[in-house]
């Protein structure tokens, strides 16, 4: 019989990933004003019906929801309202002169113990874009109080702001999911745990039964053939893809298991794969030649069972 995952390996390696999105960000009138203006040195604001005035500029004003403000420009001075440290310097609230509202940027050239709430700052330019072409603020005494003033011969509103958010990240999987890609990369060996009552194996593994909610039971190797129980031929392409469609996409029950996992089917003719493959079509899983990465990628595809 096979070990209870109590007795596999806590402290296994982590598994590094990168999350990466691209988007086109659409700033509107008054956020593509500013962003058009910081290369001529000029902070934008805006005026509200109100009176309110915000820094940068926005198109809604955060107090009364007022919209279509008066654009204007905003000094280059301001005081420190809060402030924090962080592992990319000091950060600080700056209200400035004029404004009704709080922006947050850097403060440079100082140290925490220096700052005070009320100071006097004023803002070094750099060579950074949108809001980092403000390189921070410095600290300065004597720095005059300046006044918001209309904003003549405004730069067009940049309309689009190419954008990518990257994310990097370390998985700890655990004694369940850890041993799963372990014995997947090593051993090329599907494993599952038993259910509470011991009539079939939960795949992925887990701690947990779904249906008793008590603590499942051993660990068992699961057959590498199953049945389709349902599949979808996916057409559109999106970001993220791993292959370029068509391809079938399905739900597989592999023999001995009690829940179905989801992976690819191929190897057949795809201008007849919903004559070839549906519910209850039997497969068999294909390993991946290469490198082996730990993971259910390594299972290239399922490819169908002759059973004539």
């Amino acid at each position: 019989m096979l070990a209870i995952p109590d007795t596999w390996a806590q402290d296994l390696t982590t598994f590094p990933s990168d999350l990466s999105m691209p988007y086109t960000l659409t700033p509107g009138r008054a956020a593509g004003t500013f962003l058009a203006e910081v290369k001529n040195r000029r902070i934008v604001g805006s005026r509200f019906a109100s009176g309110c005035v915000v820094v940068p500029a926005q198109d809604f004003c955060p107090r009364t929801g007022d919209s279509d403000p008066e654009l204007v420009e905003a000094p280059q001075t301001g005081e420190v309202t809060g402030f924090t440290q962080t592992d990319a310097g000091l950060i600080a609230l700056i209200r400035i002169d004029g404004s009704d509202f709080d922006m947050t940027h850097r403060i440079l050239d100082a140290t925490l113990d220096a700052l005070a709430i009320g100071q006097r700052v004023q803002a070094v330019w750099g060579d950074g874009e949108g809001i980092l072409a403000i390189e921070g603020f410095r600290l300065s005494s004597d720095a005059p109080r300046g006044e918001v003033r209309s904003l003549d011969n405004a730069e067009k509103p940049m309309e689009q702001v190419p954008y990518r958010l990257d994310l990097h990240y370390e998985h700890a999987f655990g004694p369940y999911y850890g041993r799963l890609f372990d014995e997947i990369k090593t051993n090329r060996r599907i494993m599952g745990v038993r259910t509470s009552n011991g009539e079939g194996a939960l795949i992925p593994p887990r701690e947990i039964d779904d249906i008793t909610h008590k603590p499942t039971g051993t660990w068992v190797e699961l057959k590498q053939t199953g049945t389709v129980r349902a599949m979808s031929v996916i057409y559109l392409e999106f970001i993220g893809q791993t292959q370029p469609p068509p391809y079938i996409y399905a739900e597989i029950m592999l023999d001995g298991a009690s829940t179905r996992l989801i992976h690819n089917v191929g190897g057949i003719d795809m201008s007849r794969a919903k004559e070839l493959v549906k519910p209850g079509t039997r497969v068999r899983a294909v390993w991946r030649e290469g490198e082996r990465t730990g993971s259910l990628a390594d299972i290239s595809h399922f490819e169908l069972i002759d059973e004539g």
